[in-house]
């Protein structure tokens, strides 16, 4: 069994992690990055997002650490803020939406115990976007959806996002 070291969370947030780490409970966590249909995705999606920012009344950015609850803190591959962009180092008010991309290393019960952590802290929208099958799911406090139409999106503001531009 291993072991893993207690740090404070005062020290999580002093500290760079190379690639950026996530903090639950006092224990540094490892995320799953950089492989090349991943980071794909992750730019499309952030290239549409910011070119219709004007548009849409929205804030995008890429891992932007979040603080979910006091001794939590994640960071998604992408969020979606709405309105114009938050004054923060660490985000601590709930985006529009989390998006998580999907590795081939991802743990299923790791990624819905994300999700389950982004609705309770308040976000509406849960992307979660699978690379290797290119299927898409919207996550929100009534359940969750696969994209069967084509699109993600949200409502107020109303964002829609062609999965054939995100995937393709």
């Amino acid at each position: 069994m291993a072991l893993s070291t207690q740090i404070p969370v005062e020290e999580y947030l002093r500290t760079s992690y190379r690639p950026d780490c996530e903090y639950v409970d006092g224990e540094v966590i490892e995320r799953n990055v950089g492989e090349k249909g991943h980071s794909e995705i992750q730019y499309r999606l952030m290239h549409i997002l910011r070119s219709r920012r004007a548009e849409w009344g929205i804030y995008a950015l890429h891992e932007w650490r979040m603080r979910v609850s006091e001794t939590r803190y994640r960071i998604p591959d992408v969020v979606i803020v709405a309105g114009p962009e938050p004054d923060e180092a660490v985000l601590s008010t709930p985006p529009l939406v989390a998006v998580e991309i999907l590795s081939p290393d991802d743990r299923m019960t790791r990624v819905h115990q994300k999700v389950r952590e982004y609705l309770a802290f308040g976000i509406r929208y849960v992307w979660i976007l699978d690379p290797e099958t290119k299927e898409a799911y919207i996550h929100t406090t009534a359940g969750v959806q696969k994209v069967t139409d084509g699109f993600l999106r949200t409502e107020t503001p109303a964002i829609e996002v062609p999965l054939s531009a995100v995937f393709d």
